[in-house]
């Protein structure tokens, strides 16, 4: 954007670049910081997955979405053949919030499954509650279904392990993985940058602060527009007030040019005088009127068989004066003695106001004492003591304190 800037020498208010950078995500980031307490402790932690720089607000929420989304990076299920339940089995029961058949309820592993369904999935839920949830089903179909599962074993065998390891379960494996791979994935921070594509996966309360930060950035985008000035006059650009309200970026701060004391060559002078004659022109319509283009000279075209002859117009290239215009153009923008807006328009830059004279101190008149006074005691005089008109001595003690620096947070462009 500083690039683009230097190259057209246009000027480009400064909220209008900032809200373009909002209109898509991947073009800005969001800065996530931890609070901390009184006493140096994280008011709320923050952790990171290191295979795709996710953030969470808990470890168990990490934990869950590596097991969830990048389980094939540590472990793999191997189903194998084992005998199916034994008995006649007419009936099961399944959880009516998720669909889960959890089995007859006089198998013995019914209660191990409901309970950690309950716990996978509906832990904020009352534990009798839930369990009020499920129904019995007497269809067939689910019935078998459900004798077909059971006579398969699922295990886990553990990859990226320096000796060969199979797990029986998911409580196994994620045990496993808390005790061998959670401290090199999961790691608490501080402070994480993320980008603005990044933030539409973010989950739960983080989601809602970001949205919430968007949102504020959207209808006043200071934040941004403070990172973007820092940038810009990194980037040797200078900022500049339209009618002392829109901030604007470009090359060049304005500078009034007097052409009555400046000596400058007759295109510069032609150039200021259509500007401030003309007010809302362009650089088209300034190049036309001082050096129009010639007439278009037509090419022949040979004509086909049974067809008129056609001429086409020659495409129009900028002659010398033009391109001497241009030139002289170039250089009051960039000197800053014309601004050209992002919209097109030229403007010269205005004359400033003459400083007020400074307003002089009148003298005091000094009235003799009567009588001869008494030799005084020597002593400073203070702002309180010294006779109107007089200058006050500055004394390291007595000297006012200097006002405090402004703080970066109160500066304004």
């Amino acid at each position: 954007m500083a690039r683009q800037v230097k190259m057209t020498g246009r000027a480009f208010p400064l909220f209008d670049i900032a809200f373009l950078i909002l209109q898509k995500p991947e073009r800005y980031s969001i800065r996530l910081v931890v609070e901390k307490n009184a006493q140096g402790q994280p008011a709320q932690p923050m952790f990171v997955c290191a295979l795709d720089e996710t953030v969470w607000l808990s470890e168990e929420e990490a934990v869950a979405h590596v097991l969830q989304k990048h389980f094939a990076t540590f472990y793999q299920a191997e189903r194998t053949a084992t005998e199916p339940p034994k008995g006649v089995y007419t009936f099961v029961g399944q959880c009516d919030l998720s669909g889960v058949v959890l089995g007859p309820p006089n198998h013995h592993d019914y209660q191990n499954q409901l309970r950690k369904l309950h716990a996978d999935r509906f832990s904020r839920m009352p534990f009798e509650v839930y369990k009020s949830r499920v129904k019995i089903v007497r269809d067939e179909a689910v019935v078998k279904q459900w004798v077909e599962d059971q006579s398969w074993k699922t295990q886990y065998i553990c990859l990226n392990v320096p000796e060969p390891l199979t797990l029986p379960n998911r409580e196994e494996v994620e045990k496993h993985f808390r005790t061998t791979h959670k401290d090199t994935i999961i790691k608490p921070v501080e402070t994480q940058i993320i980008s603005g594509v990044a933030c539409r996966s973010l989950r739960g309360g983080l989601s809602r602060v970001v949205m919430e930060l968007l949102a504020d950035q959207r209808r006043f985008p200071m934040q941004i527009a403070t990172a973007l000035s820092q940038s810009f006059a990194h980037n040797g650009l200078h900022f500049f007030k339209v009618n002392k309200t829109v901030t604007h970026v470009a090359v060049a701060r304005p500078a009034y040019l007097d052409l009555e004391t400046t000596p400058v060559s007759e295109g510069v002078r032609r150039i200021v005088d259509f500007i401030n004659a003309h007010p809302k022109c362009n650089r088209r319509k300034l190049i036309e009127a001082l050096v129009p283009s010639p007439a278009p000279t037509p090419i022949p075209v040979a004509p086909a068989e049974g067809e008129a002859s056609l001429a086409t117009p020659s495409a129009a290239e900028p002659t010398t004066e033009q391109a001497a215009m241009a030139g002289d153009l170039h250089w009051l923008v960039h000197q800053g003695h014309v601004i050209e807006f992002a919209n097109g328009l030229l403007e010269t830059a205005k004359k400033p106001l003459p400083r007020p004279p400074k307003s002089e101190a009148k003298p005091v008149a000094v009235v003799p004492p009567a009588a001869p006074a008494p030799t005084p005691i020597e002593a400073p005089i203070t702002e309180a003591t010294a006779p109107a008109g007089q200058p006050v001595a500055e004394d390291a003690s007595s000297a006012a304190p200097e006002a405090a620096p402004t703080s970066p947070a109160a500066a304004r462009i």
